[in-house]
């Protein structure tokens, strides 16, 4: 089993979302002591956003005569497709940020959207090319949005969920922390209420990828 292990989390020690990632790797070792990791955190060594330049490297911008600091960003996405597409298992720390997902985890997930890579164009509409693996996301958020009014404005797990779906990937597990900016309290039962989880999903895994 290969596992890509990302943290998106501008808070470093005080995360929610990177102390539980951890702790799902954690249990994904301990049930699977050969398991590979590889882990990229996207706030420590950050991904450049795309412009023109950048997406040339993947897909027709129409931009050429590239200079070294751009052939070497081609080279940083292919590093990231080629990464995403030799992992089983994906877990990812993604706080909500402004009700969606930071812009480092979205600069990563840009670069791997690739077509003919990670989805196709057909007739029919785009196929994604990814499916089979398994994606664990690890949410946190500071205020309740899995239910009731705010629910509405959730344009993060929903947007991850859309975007795995698009590359081919159904399989997707959300492992959630909510209340972190309503108390210590709250905070503190969002984060052992998430902990809890954390051993069904794991366990809930397909075999294929265990």
């Amino acid at each position: 089993m290969k596992i890509l292990h990302i943290d998106s989390s501008i808070l470093e020690s005080a995360s929610l979302t990177r102390e539980l990632s951890a702790a799902v790797v954690d249990e994904i070792r301990t049930r699977n002591p050969g398991a590979e990791v590889a882990r990229r955190d996207v706030v420590a060594d950050e991904i450049r956003h795309l412009d023109g330049a950048i997406a040339a490297g993947f897909r027709p911008t129409g931009f050429g005569d590239f200079d070294d600091a751009t052939l070497k960003q081609h080279g940083v996405s292919e590093t990231l497709v080629t990464e995403f597409l030799a992992s089983d298992v994906l877990v990812i720390g993604a706080p909500m940020y402004n009700f969606s997902v930071p812009s480092q985890l979205k600069a990563w997930m840009d670069r791997i959207a690739q077509a003919g890579r990670t989805f196709k164009y057909t007739e029919k509409g785009p196929v994604g090319l990814a499916g089979g693996k398994q994606v664990i996301v690890v949410s946190a958020r500071g205020g309740f949005y899995a239910e009731g009014p705010l629910a509405r404005m959730d344009f993060q797990e929903s947007y991850l969920r859309a975007y795995f779906g698009f590359l081919g990937i159904t399989d997707v597990h959300v492992i959630r922390a909510e209340g972190a900016s309503k108390g210590e309290a709250l905070r503190s039962e969002g984060l052992q209420r998430a902990k809890v989880a954390i051993a069904g999903v794991v366990a809930g895994l397909h075999p294929a990828a265990a």
